[in-house]
């Protein structure tokens, strides 16, 4: 499956894919599925991309398992709630063909390879206040996948971040997490538990991580199973060089693995899909100005080179959008190896009572349970009038002992290496804590004796934290109070973390059509160029409306420019007349 430039075998291939991310991914096997000859390129050593790292979740209204938690949505519903959320920052058309496309993509990807998905119960919309969001059946997660069914090339997948995982590389996702918490209080956690630590024990007799993998290593697992059993060549380390047009088509690349060099032929389309521009530096500078590269969260890859090369050919980056990029708060660490760990902060700590966080004057300057795309533009807006890079999240020895504080884990243990380090911020009194953070220690004493406050009466008139659904999910559900989002800040001693906006991907990326295709300066598609996943310029235009808003239009649009490209290259030989007529029926067929 693992392939050198030297020894490929063919110089033709129907589609090539530039990015093995989970849309990269994602197109190689639509289009693999659909009869073509596919060659996949990935820049770095591993498969997965961001995708790997994240939690899987992709959004995608009306899908085959809707039903199963939500039976009253539908696609109109889901349609008109973008409007409201998303409205002129990006194409109507486009939002329309990725809620018709993506449930024909789920269907069409689960009849025909081993990615299986499943709704999650409860994952509300993040912009839970507009009328038409969901508390559920949008977010698909993928399900677990045994690691051990890719033999050697398990290697290939890019582990998850280190901080998510836990006794040294085993994964867990939310459901694992609450067992985990629990196992001292309840049968059915001990026993859920048990049976996780026994698998890893085996799996680490054999491994370097556990091979039980969930989340967005799991999704990424099964593409490459289903990859890999459909026998698609993937190249590593490679890039490609050139787009090679002739006739105002592309119909070719020149490939280059270390020091050897190829050109191919494509007779239907290539896909780029490699991640977008997050660490092209002269365009980061330019969009995402002020944003340290060190703070993005993001996996390596995404250097805009896939992307240089379709502008170089008449493609043109879209405008409007909300931002350029998707955020997120996220805390740094320095490992013990020397490289950087920048962990996310999603949803375990800054929304649960008894947190705050807090600007260079003390002071709150946003409702912490927001989610983590407005978050992120909050402090980069806060910080023009007032420093709030770094923002503080602040809390007590309660807090930190029951949800933890970024990467130092619930349970209040092992707080010495994070405070000798720096990473983490101990102190004895309010005071205290401000002088070592370097702020206003009148504005901090304020703002937690205004949320103790709040924590009483469960209304914060300041930010209204705890007033949608959203919120209230991320806070605590089992904190005995009127707001499960507030709660005091009293016991000593206090804790903080220093938080940066981390760019999470790109939202800014090259036009397409409905089909997925490039788009030229004057909104020409450009024959046999298609773009998915982040190098796409996004349908949610910069705003960040539901979980899996990037991973769902990255699926939705892989299948559309799979099917189109497949589709052209079958058109280019007559003799494949009799397999095209078999592809379109198979898709007339797929619910």
């Amino acid at each position: 499956m693992v392939e050198t430039l030297a020894g490929l075998s063919g110089t033709e291939f129907d589609v090539v894919v530039v990015g093995a991310g989970g849309a990269g991914m994602s197109a190689a096997l639509f289009a693999a599925i659909d009869g073509a000859r596919v060659l996949l390129v990935e820049s770095t050593e591993f498969v997965g991309g961001t995708t790997a790292y994240s939690a899987g979740t992709t959004w995608i209204p009306e899908s085959m398992h809707m039903a199963s938690v939500n039976p009253a949505d539908s696609r109109s519903v889901a349609e008109r709630f973008l409007d409201r959320a998303v409205g002129e920052r990006s194409s109507a058309a486009m939002r329309r063909a990725f809620l018709e496309a993506g449930p024909k993509a789920v269907a069409h990807i689960e009849a025909n390879s081993d990615v299986k998905y499943r709704a999650r119960p409860f994952h509300p919309d993040y912009l839970s206040e507009l009328e038409g969001s969901t508390l559920c059946g949008r977010a698909l997660e993928p399900l677990p996948f045994d690691g051990r069914k890719l033999g050697g090339a398990f290697a290939l997948i890019r582990p998850p971040i280190p901080e998510f995982t836990v006794l040294g590389g085993m994964m867990v996702d939310r459901d694992d997490v609450a067992h985990l918490l629990g196992m001292t209080k309840s049968f059915a956690s001990l026993k859920h538990a048990v049976k996780l630590l026994a698998r890893h024990a085996r799996d680490r007799m054999s491994a370097p991580r556990g091979m039980r993998l969930v989340m967005g290593n799991a999704l990424i697992g099964r593409l490459l199973y289903s990859l890999q059993r459909r026998g698609v060549p993937v190249l590593t380390r490679a890039t490609v060089e050139t787009l090679h047009v002739s006739a105002g088509r592309i119909e070719g690349v020149t490939l280059v693995q270390g020091d050897e060099r190829r050109r191919v032929a494509v007779t239907g389309g290539v896909i780029l899909a490699s991640g977008g521009f997050n660490r092209h530096a002269a365009r980061r500078a330019d969009m995402l100005p002020g944003a340290d590269p060190a703070w993005c969260p993001g996996a390596p890859g995404h250097e805009g080179g896939a992307q240089d090369l379709a502008l170089a050919v008449g493609a043109r980056f879209g405008e409007g959008a909300l931002s350029n990029a998707f955020w997120a708060p996220v805390s740094v660490r320095k490992r013990a190896d020397g490289t950087t760990a920048v962990f996310p902060h999603f949803l375990m700590d800054r929304g649960k009572p008894g947190m705050i966080v807090v600007d260079r004057s003390g002071k709150r300057f946003l409702n912490e349970n927001t989610s983590y795309h407005l978050f992120g533009i909050a402090m980069q807006e806060a910080h023009r009038t007032n420093p709030s890079v770094p923002a503080y999240l602040v809390t007590d020895a309660e807090g930190l002992r029951k949800y933890g504080l970024g990467m130092v884990r619930p349970g209040g243990k092992g707080l010495k290496p994070f405070i000798d380090d720096g990473y983490l911020t101990e102190a004895a009194t309010l005071a205290m804590l401000a002088s070592k953070l370097g702020i206003d220690q009148t504005g901090l004493a304020d703002s937690v004796a205004r949320i103790n406050r709040y924590a009483q009466t469960g209304v914060d008139p300041d930010f209204q934290r705890g007033t949608t659904d959203y919120q209230r999910a991320n806070g605590d559900a089992n904190r005995t109070g009127p707001n499960p989002c507030l709660g005091p800040i009293t016991r000593a001693p206090f804790y903080a973390v220093r938080l940066y906006p981390g760019d999470i991907g790109a939202a800014t990326g090259l036009v397409t059509d409905t089909d997925a295709r490039v788009l030229d300066r004057d909104d020409e598609p450009i024959a046999g160029l298609y773009a998915c996943g982040n190098d796409m310029q996004s349908v949610m235009g910069g705003v960040y409306p539901g979980p899996g808003i990037t991973l769902g239009p990255g699926l939705a649009f892989a299948y559309l420019a799979a099917r189109h490209a497949a589709a052209r290259a079958r058109a280019q030989s007559p003799e494949r007349e009799s397999s095209e007529k078999t592809q379109q029926e198979a898709h007339e067929q797929t619910p």
